[in-house]
């Protein structure tokens, strides 16, 4: 595949083209052959694109280091071409209607593509797609009843997957199913001091590993000097760091891994600082997203005569994401990639995002030495430049530089801006500071919102969905709240939203007006809930532990003119990395409402969700088994073991309520219990009925998830504790999915 590539650019190509050669796997059946009624089988394609950008077009000179991109050591490969423009590759992953001319007309998914640009190369499109299995390569799903349930194929969409981080090497971009990108590292012009060009600046690595080896996302500019680079170690994130002897760790031969001498201890938290080389132009990941669809959608071939398999076809693109990807789409708003570059003013790339767990962040790629991979949260990665103001799709004002914008103020200019629906979850308030998506930047008010967006909050939710019967490194179970449905029905309130102009539901966030946005210190979380694991690794006092443990939102200081985008000099070149701070890095939990300067810098202040009495979070999108509880759910968790409440990251937790009153008085359990909730099976049943009709009337489940959604809870209760019905169970269907249709006149 790599050699036809350079076979192809050897042919002139036209000046505007973005993607230059297309090389693609002849099509082939996907899903065993299954055939969806008015929609047909699928095939399945994959391939490399190799495009070029210009790097002085206004479009792209955002991208810190482009012009800088090393000469392309061969044709086909990543760097600067002879023309000057910056040449990358990337591979995809593509299923489609055999037949895109016979997929019913009237089907939502005619003439739409769901894209999705794989997290860490990774694709996460199940939840959305209501299937299960497949992995990297979906098309190997062929289990008739799973796929008759799927959500998107019978739809009709296409989907669509794209590499825009650098993963793989280039040699098996074309083989490897890891979603990937082959993007150029930066040379400086050759000097006599510099004959290779070489650049070197400061990176860090955050480490929390086993075993005796870590590698490092960028090699060492010189093996020899342990001087400068510093290892140090501790157990708890408010420890004060201890320096590792040099003597105890080494760099392996080519500078790309360290090796610690005995060992790194597991889940502790080491930190390396370094002098590195050779940095990414990883800014053209955005790039990549924006050119790939943007050929999809508007292109019939590439520069070489190769057809566009969707040519004529495409009249939406909708993304689907979930966490990482969605904080890439936050920046690649903020920077103008939605507009292609086709000509001085260019077309819009995507209709639609559907935004899952990524609240207000960035992805901390757009800088030198920057690693995508990296995310923050209240135990890891504090230190990277992930979540920069303006963190809002409205405008507001950094109160500490006074510069005014928003994150859709670059499509604004050229009309090409997507609508949103930002679907997040309670994890995203405690460990990645999402209320800044929905208040004043200075803490002093809601923010009204935006033309474009929708603000979702999934009420008690974790990051994503957990196991209840598994605490892993955690004080409680995991949290099994999931958001699926949500999802689905809000992709197609997006879908209708973009192309009929129906408006979405409205937004569910806390807030600050009515009292439901709150400092941790005033959630009114019960501290006295009795800890389920007494006896069993539990914690000191036999309660439920909550310590308001919440990440802070600094302003760092990466050096002069890092923040200044006016100059290419500086813009997202770090000469301070990692910031200097003075340990610890605490208080994590700035308990303030209004900006302060802190010891280690500017910290916007940012809020949490307030709760019940039961612990579960008052406002936001309450999934039905929040709003008929049987437990407690929270959307942050804290470790135990050595580095007990520290916090555990991603992780929230799932408390049962007693069954019974004796239950409840004997722990001393200050909740309700099951018994006292729920006195009769019709009391429980008719109430989480309630609760999902209401969902589905509001746009916010579908009718084909929830008569699954009653079924399922029922079955839940029942287990909890729930009374039993008297005789055998009623009809476990949505009263509103399954009501006669209206009389609308004439005879009946």
């Amino acid at each position: 595949m790599l050699s036809f590539l350079i076979a192809m650019l050897l042919i002139p190509a036209f000046v505007e083209a973005r993607v230059i050669s297309v090389q693609m796997s002849a099509p082939t059946p996907a899903f065993g052959g299954y055939s969806w009624p008015g929609v047909g089988q699928y095939h399945k394609i994959t391939g490399v694109a190799y495009a070029e950008v210009d790097p002085a077009d206004r479009r792209n000179n955002v991208i810190v280091d482009i012009a800088l991109a090393q000469t392309q050591p061969g044709a086909g490969q990543p760097g600067k071409t002879a023309s000057g423009k910056v040449a990358y590759l990337l591979n995809f992953y593509i299923l489609k209607p055999v037949n895109l001319n016979q997929v019913d007309k009237n089907l939502n998914g005619y003439g739409k593509v769901m894209y999705e640009p794989p997290n860490r190369g990774g694709k996460t499109w199940p939840a959305l797609g209501r299937v299960t299995g497949g992995g990297n390569d979906p098309a190997t799903i062929t289990d008739p009843t799973i796929l008759a349930n799927a959500f998107l194929m019978p739809r009709g969409y296409t989907l669509v997957w794209s590499g825009w981080e650098p993963l793989v090497p280039l040699a098996n971009l074309g083989t490897n199913l890891t979603a990937s990108a082959a993007l150029p590292i930066a040379k400086l012009p050759p000097t006599g001091a510099n004959p290779t060009g070489t650049i070197t600046g400061p990176a860090y690595e955050y480490i929390v590993t086993s075993g005796n080896s870590f590698t490092l996302a960028y090699p060492a500019a010189n093996t020899a000097d342990k001087t400068t680079a510093k290892l140090t170690h501790r157990v708890h994130l408010d420890d004060v760091p201890q320096d590792v002897p040099a003597a105890n760790w080494s760099y392996n031969a080519a500078g790309t891994s360290i090796t610690l001498t005995g060992g790194f201890v597991a889940n502790d938290i080491y930190e390396f600082s370094y002098t590195a080389k050779d940095p990414t132009v990883a800014g053209l990941g955005f790039a990549a997203v924006r050119d790939w669809n943007s050929w999809l959608r508007y292109e019939t071939q590439d520069d070489v005569g190769t057809p566009n398999p969707l040519a004529n076809y495409i009249k939406r693109i909708y993304t689907e994401i979930s966490s990482q990807p969605g904080r890439m789409f936050n920046d690649f708003r903020k920077l103008g990639f939605n507009e292609d570059d086709h000509s001085a003013v260019g077309r819009k790339v995507f209709d639609g995002h559907m935004q899952w767990i990524s609240a207000g962040s960035g992805i901390g790629m757009n800088y030198r030495f920057s690693q995508s991979g990296r995310t923050e949260r209240n135990r890891q990665n504090h230190l990277y430049g992930e979540n920069l103001f303006p963190f809002a799709n409205v405008r507001t004002t950094d109160p500490f530089t006074g510069i005014t914008a928003s994150r859709y103020d670059a499509c604004r200019l050229t009309n090409t801006c997507a609508f949103g629906v930002e679907i997040y979850s309670a994890n995203e308030y405690w460990v990645k500071t999402a209320s800044l998506l929905h208040t004043r930047p200075d803490g002093s008010a809601d923010l009204r919102d935006s033309r474009f967006t929708r603000n979702f909050f999934m009420s008690s939710m974790q990051h994503g969905t957990g196991t209840a019967t598994n605490r892993g490194a955690c004080q409680q179970f995991g949290n099994p709240l999931n958001s699926a449905p949500v999802q689905r029905a809000l992709f197609l309130a997006l879908d209708a939203w973009a192309d009929d102009g129906r408006s979405p539901p409205a937004s569910r966030v806390p807030r600050l007006d009515d009292g439901t946005l709150v400092l941790p210190a005033d959630t009114g979380f019960p501290t006295n809930i009795p800890d389920p694991f007494v006896g069993n690794e539990g914690t000191p006092t036999g309660k439920v532990t909550y310590t308001g443990l919440k990440t802070s939102r600094y302003l760092f200081n990466f050096g002069p003119g890092f923040y200044d985008a006016s100059n290419p000099a500086t813009f997202g070149i770090p000469t301070i990395f990692p910031p200097v701070i003075t340990p610890p890095l605490m208080p994590l939990m700035t308990d303030a409402a209004v900006p302060i300067m802190s010891v280690n810098g500017p910290v916007y202040p940012s809020f949490v969700p307030k709760t019940d009495q039961d612990g579960n979070d008052i406002a936001g999108l309450r999934l039905p088994d929040v709003t008929v509880p049987l437990a407690t759910y929270t959307g942050w968790g804290l470790r135990r073991g050595a580095q007990a409440d520290d916090g555990c990251e991603s992780t929230g937790q799932y408390i049962p309520f007693a069954k019974t009153n004796a239950d409840s008085q004997a722990s001393g359990d200050p909740r309700r219990s099951i018994e006292e909730r729920y006195a009769s099976f019709d009391n429980y049943y008719n109430r989480v009925r309630r609760a999902v009709d209401n969902m589905v009337k509001d746009r916010l489940m579908l009718c084909e998830d929830a008569d699954g959604q009653i079924e399922r809870l029922v079955n839940a209760g029942l287990q909890a504790g729930v009374p039993p019905p008297d005789g055998g169970l009623p009809p476990l269907e949505s009263e509103q999915c399954h009501k006669p249709p209206k009389f609308k006149g004439g005879k009946k």
